[in-house]
């Protein structure tokens, strides 16, 4: 185990201290704490850098803690025994501040009491090669390899390497709760820049794996598509706006089903009746080759063992050949619905609320190949490397942004290719709209997505090839 992690289990008797001590006020009460060692490595034409800096995790602790009034938490990055007296103390400040700030004859709604069923557990993700293990100067000097090959290709102006690694530790306490994870991830992105003239393009490559240094074994592949792809950029023209018949790549795939569903499915937006999906729960929603799948099974960027309250992870159907099943939820806001959590209250940091949030989210495979869906298409395009997108899940709109379209003509591709291209639609014609799924699923987490404009978390999205109608421009 990554030494800095075993300051965890120096606090842990005394985090159990504060727990018991908080369970003889409140109905209920937890602590969640985290330790995290991220490193990232970038090579440009600027020179390489090194940053320990991650987006999410850091360390730190959580309080949380349950009554008949209502839920309060409390964070703090320093901890121990000694510090308990005021923890306690400021938790019940904050608490009769909550109360005190009702209005006077108001009765809060009641908050549910999470459930507490015993459980022990201890777990830790596999990696073959650590990267801390590996070295700054052996990463570096692979990404330098790599580096020179991308830029040896002509007509490239630059090419830029990062590689990310994370590694955090995680324990969460309840009265009958004894959680304790270990995770790993290690991603990598190349961008190749293309120039010819004055026009410039880029084509971005990303890579991830739960796991460690050995995902870099694959980066070698990928230098001939980045440079190759920016280079036939520089001819692409724009798309003339129409309803096409459309393959997707699985990134593209995944950008659909993130995108255009997994937000909408969220259930803390059932409690706030901002997502349409919660009318249509047992409703076909899209067509029956359909079945969409979030959690922990995908071995990817956002493969854990519990949430950040303490709810085991697990894989939830949420589309079941077309029918929507179930939305997935964390597990303040299952209480208010009724429902089970489903391991999907994460947060940005121990500094921050829990929201629902997808894990691994994807559509499972079909049983097509990629070379039977181009075939089957009269006029239409090959879109792949998504960029962004936005979703309206009160509206169900989708608009996502695709930097590369191969044209399609009588089966065959044509070489000839569009850029860049915007998709549009509503989520339920778009869905319903799939008439075939390739066999092999594919997943990347080399983003990070946003609830709104703000709380990030680690995500990974993906699918098969699939034929769908889209309308594009």
């Amino acid at each position: 185990m990554n030494r800095m992690f075993t300051h965890l289990d120096d606090v842990k008797p005394a985090l159990r201290t504060l727990v018991d001590r908080l369970n003889e006020t409140y109905r209920y009460a937890s602590v969640f704490a985290a330790m995290d060692d991220a490193r990232t490595w970038r090579l440009s034409r600027s020179g390489p850098s090194i940053s320990t800096d991650a987006m999410v995790g850091g360390a730190g602790y959580c309080v949380r803690v349950f009554d008949d009034t209502g839920c309060c938490e409390y964070s703090f990055n320093e901890f121990d025994e000694t510090m308990i007296p005021g923890i306690v103390r400021t938790i019940g400040e904050r608490m009769a501040a909550q109360n005190a700030a009702l209005p006077e004859g108001v009765t809060p709604l009641p908050t549910p009491i999470p459930t507490d069923e015993p459980c022990v557990l201890k777990e830790e993700t596999a990696y073959k090669i650590h990267p801390r293990e590996l070295g700054d100067e052996a990463i570096l000097a692979r990404m330098k390899e790599v580096r020179e090959k991308g830029l040896a290709h002509e007509g490239i102006l630059d090419f830029n390497v990062m590689v990310l690694y994370r590694q955090y530790r995680e324990l969460f306490l309840s009265r009958n709760r004894d959680l304790d994870q270990t995770c790993m991830y290690t991603d990598y992105a190349l961008v190749a820049l293309a120039a010819k003239g004055e026009k410039i393009k880029d084509y971005y490559v990303p890579c991830s794996t739960c796991g460690g240094a050995e995902v870099l074994d694959t980066i070698e592949e990928r230098i001939e598509i980045a440079a190759e792809t920016a280079v036939k950029l520089l001819d692409a023209e724009p798309i003339p706006p129409g309803e096409y018949d459309c393959v997707c790549a699985p990134s593209v795939t995944g950008m659909i089903v993130h995108e255009a569903f997994g937000h909408g499915v969220e259930e803390d937006m059932f409690v706030k009746d901002r997502a349409q999906a919660q009318q249509f729960v047992g409703k076909r929603v899209a067509s029956d080759l359909v079945t969409m799948i979030d959690g922990p099974s995908g071995n990817q960027t956002a493969t854990f063992f519990f949430d950040h309250e303490g709810t085991l992870a697990k894989d939830t159907l949420v589309i079941d050949k077309g029918i929507l099943v179930s939305g997935y939820a964390d597990a303040l806001s299952a209480g208010r619905l009724g429902v089970e959590p489903t391991g999907n209250g994460r947060r940005e940091n121990y500094a921050h609320k829990a929201y629902t949030r997808m894990t691994n989210t994807y559509f499972k495979g079909g049983d097509s190949t990629l070379d039977e869906m181009i075939a089957s298409i009269d006029y239409g395009f090959l879109l792949d490397n998504p960029s962004s997108g936005m979703e309206d899940p009160k509206n169900w709109g989708i608009q996502c942004m695709v930097s590369i379209a191969y044209e399609i003509r009588d089966g065959k591709l044509t070489g000839k290719i569009y850029s860049p291209i915007v998709l549009t639609g509503y989520v339920p014609d778009l869905l319903k709209s799939i008439s075939m799924m390739g066999k092999d699923v594919e997943l990347c987490g080399t983003g990070y997505c946003g609830k709104g404009h703000k709380e990030w978390c680690i995500v990974s999205d993906g699918g098969p090839y699939m034929k769908a109608k889209i309308k594009l421009g």
